[in-house]
């Protein structure tokens, strides 16, 4: 303990989105803590989405969920894809900030636990090879190898192959990101009997339309997955 004392003395904690000094490890200082939008207790059981009202329910869906076919069992999300969220996401994602899969992935494995059955196998979201040559590494991938740590379960980074360099979703309507994703997912022949009557945690860090995580999940359970449930850092939110 006094070790730690004259640690943290020499290095003091930061704010993982500000770097202004934090109360501890991992956190949030006061000012981006009120500008961040953690879901709360009442959510749509499978995209992790706000809904109305602040008590704890269980199997409530939200609209987007009632018209789109969801091929996975339950989702998770820990953030509004807006303010700090976004920062954070944005952060990991194009600008090198490796070093937040470690603080949000804590804030993930808190959500994920229920959902793990005794050999739940963790595995992202892929990224098409240039993609990840052009980033230098897979965000998602980053978060599996940590929750793998943190919830003491199997990670697979490579379960999945995006064989089609499919063009940024960004800005396409539902529709259009779907058939955009159509045959782009694959699953890595040399890790197929990894997947087979294996329950999946499938991880990535926002979600959107929900497109890339159905055509992950179809994928999956194609290769012979007995279920899957999805997680991610950030979800989009209509009043966002």
């Amino acid at each position: 303990m006094w070790m730690q004392s004259v640690i943290r003395a020499i290095y003091p904690s930061h704010c993982v989105a500000c770097d202004a000094p934090s109360e501890g490890d991992f956190g949030l200082c006061g000012a981006c803590w009120r500008e961040t939008h953690f879901i709360g207790a009442t959510i749509c059981d499978k995209c992790g989405t706000q809904l109305p009202g602040d008590h704890v329910a269980e199997d409530l869906i939200c609209d987007d969920c009632m018209t789109i076919a969801r091929p996975w069992d339950k989702g998770r999300a820990v953030l509004a894809y807006s303010g700090i969220g976004r920062k954070l996401v944005l952060s990991l994602k194009h600008g090198d900030r490796t070093d937040l899969a470690q603080p949000v992935a804590r804030w993930m494995a808190r959500l994920a636990r229920p959902l793990l059955a005794h050999d739940t196998l963790l595995i992202p979201v892929p990224l098409h090879r240039i993609r990840l040559i052009q980033r230098r590494y897979n965000q998602s991938a980053l978060l599996v190898n940590v929750l793998g740590g943190l919830l003491a379960r199997e990670t697979c980074v490579d379960a999945l192959l995006r064989r089609r360099n499919t063009a940024p979703l960004k800005g396409l309507s539902r529709d259009a990101r779907f058939a955009a994703l159509a045959d782009a997912i694959h699953p890595n022949p040399s890790q197929m009997a990894i997947l087979k009557d294996r329950h999946v945690l499938l991880v990535d860090d926002v979600m959107t339309s929900g497109a890339t995580l159905a055509a992950c999940t179809e994928v999956i359970m194609s290769a012979g997955a007995r279920g899957v449930n999805i997680l991610t850092l950030a979800r989009t939110v209509k009043d966002a």
